[in-house]
């Protein structure tokens, strides 16, 4: 009788131990990590309209805004591929390769600044730069006027989108409308944000033993808030620097905007949601496994040596972080005239 009294008392203790446990883990988790809000936010300077938003997703997807009429937005930041594009780096005008990984657009409207120096401040200082990059689209602002006032309905399309402006078609204003559109692209609802929303059922515990890892390892210092990174600068290679392919020598990172010598091979904390299906990984885009990232960073940026079951853990923790992803449909665009430039392919 006394034993099966000790025993019941035990299990109740063990009970009581996991549930304080799981309740600490979840307030831990609250103060690093915020849920993806369900609607999109509201940009500082430019109020999303429907007409706006509209106009932004025809941009988004119409290679007329490159010079060979053949890369979008959507070429590089393919809204059915996780906002990303499975490539290592980018292939644009004449078959250039570019020199980093595409960065996702989705939830990119959460981070402190865009690009992985963080040259451009907002999305729709982002916007201009692919068109402008002779890498890229190897377009000019006047050519992409040009073109866009050569379409009745584009006019249009700007016209509703910015009531009143006497110019509407105008460069600024094709990248404000992408913004807009870009601001759309949230993936909520993820497994890890019905967690930090009370629900305790929505991580499994070894998905949980993984965000506890995550967090007492010291991933969360640089990869937090709402979208688990994408908040600010740090050196690649804080201990232990990767090796070349991983952290190529000639790409000197946030150096190359600031001109500081402390910025060389500083770049901003790649936000990690959607992370396990956004491959491949790093500014270089040289690794794969989602394992073998995690791996890397334990060493570069924290100086440890990950065991196998930390890594695994750390791993299917950050497979949580992929929520709904957007429903976009590819819009008609409105038809090329007689005067429109034609594409030019050198």
């Amino acid at each position: 009788m006394m034993r099966k009294l000790l025993s019941a008392t035990l299990l109740v203790l063990l009970a009581v131990g996991l549930a304080w446990a799981d309740e600490d883990l979840l307030r831990r988790a609250k103060a690093q990590f915020q849920p993806i809000p369900e609607t999109p936010p509201v940009l500082e300077g430019n109020p999303a309209t429907p007409e706006k938003v509209e106009l932004g997703r025809m941009l988004y997807f119409d290679p007329r805004l490159s010079k060979s009429q053949l890369i979008s937005c959507q070429t590089c930041h393919n809204v059915g591929l996780a906002g990303a594009d499975l490539q290592e780096v980018s292939t644009g005008h004449g078959w250039q390769k570019g020199p980093r990984n595409s960065p996702t657009t989705f939830n990119a409207v959460f981070n402190v600044a865009q690009f992985w120096d963080g040259r451009a401040k907002d999305l729709a200082e982002q916007a201009k730069g692919p068109v402008q990059a002779s890498v890229e689209m190897n377009n000019t602002p006047e050519q992409v006027v040009v073109t866009l006032n050569s379409m009745p309905g584009y006019v249009d399309a700007f016209q509703k989108a910015f009531p009143g402006e006497e110019q509407a078609v105008s460069f600024d204003n094709m990248a404000k409308a992408i913004e807009v559109f870009e601001a759309t692209l949230i993936t909520p609802h993820s497994p890890f944000d019905r967690y930090l929303k009370g629900d305790a059922e929505a991580l499994s515990t070894a998905e949980k033993v993984g965000l506890k890892t995550y967090m007492d390892k010291g991933c969360a210092s640089c990869h937090n808030g709402v979208n688990l990174g994408g908040l600010g600068y740090f050196p690649f290679g804080v201990v232990e620097r990767p090796a070349g392919d991983v952290l190529p020598e000639g790409d000197l990172g946030r150096y190359q905007v600031t001109n500081t010598a402390a910025d060389k091979y500083v770049f901003r904390a790649p936000p990690l949601r959607n992370v396990a299906i956004t491959q491949p990984y790093f500014h270089s885009g040289r690794v794969w496994k989602l394992s073998d990232a995690v791996a890397i960073m334990g060493s570069a940026q924290l100086g440890i040596q990950l065991s196998a079951e930390d890594t695994a853990g750390i791993t299917a923790f950050l497979a949580t972080l992929t929520g709904e992803q957007p429903q976009v449909m590819h819009p008609v665009l409105p038809p090329s005239t007689e005067n429109t430039p034609k594409p030019v392919l050198d």
